[in-house]
């Protein structure tokens, strides 16, 4: 029988303090908890942005003895003469002070409604306008094959679409599949309407709440709420409320800086 120490603490553990070193951009560190490495790209009150090398950002707490540093334990803290962190749009990307907007692309991203359309003005469309992508929704999906013929996407003109509800099993996953072509791209979010797509707490609420099947979910949702029976209001507060990427649900983001990737791939 091999023997093993009773001592099982994992190393960061069993120091009783570790050496504070400031989180200098471009700084190389590891999360010990879940083995995130990346470089340090931004540090704010309480927190550590780190970039790995795909290009994926991870958002860390600065505890004490929270990383390692060429296999050290260290405790990251913020720099005392920190440089200004450069602007950023509402999606987290670096702000480029007096750039034109570029001439439309042919390409195009499709939303399904009005609100979907306003969500990703609010939230990219300074990115948008950089890149000269143009947003426009659809009445719903149910035509979507012949929609997608009829734009008859090309390597000059990609179309990216953007569908609510996208599970499996559900409808949308089955008219969404029924889309292909190497120039058109269809992702969706989980959510059965895009206002579930902003975070609770960024509205103010503990949750979005459960609406029976086969009644309309706005409706459902302000009822619930207490709102007055008007969806156009209440989504108009709670666009309000979205400032920035940090007000919106992983998946939603995921899925809309997927299209426009798709979109301006050249």
């Amino acid at each position: 029988m091999r023997s093993y120490s009773p001592d099982l603490t994992p190393p960061w553990k069993k120091s009783a303090s570790a050496p504070e070193v400031p989180a200098d951009p471009d700084l190389v560190v590891e999360e010990v908890t879940t083995g995130f490495c990346g470089a340090v790209i931004r540090c704010e009150a309480g927190t550590v942005t780190l970039e790995d090398r795909f290009g994926k950002h991870r958002v860390f707490p600065l505890d004490p003895r929270g990383f390692l540093l060429e296999g050290k334990v260290v405790t990251l803290v913020r720099p005392s003469s920190a440089p200004a962190a450069p602007a950023r749009t509402a999606s987290g990307s670096v702000a480029v002070p007096g750039a034109r907007a570029r001439v439309a692309r042919a390409g195009r991203i499709y939303v399904e409604g009005r609100h979907d359309a306003e969500l990703v003005e609010r939230v990219w469309g300074d990115d948008l306008r950089i890149e000269g992508v143009v947003v426009e929704y659809l009445e719903g999906v149910d035509d979507l094959p012949a929609i997608v013929a009829d734009f008859a996407p090309a390597q000059d003109a990609r179309l990216g679409i953007l569908v609510d509800h996208l599970v499996p099993g559900s409808k949308e996953s089955r008219i969404a599949a029924s889309v292909t072509g190497e120039h058109v791209l269809v992702v969706g979010h989980p959510y059965i309407d895009v206002w579930a797509a902003v975070k609770p707490s960024s509205v103010g609420i503990p949750g979005w709440p459960s609406v029976p099947r086969g009644r309309d979910w706005k409706t459902g949702v302000c009822e619930a709420l207490g709102w007055p029976p008007n969806t156009g209001a209440a989504w108009q507060h709670i666009l309000s409320r979205v400032r920035s990427y940090k007000d919106l649900e992983p998946e939603l983001l995921g899925a809309v800086e997927h299209l426009i990737d798709h979109v301006t791939e050249a």
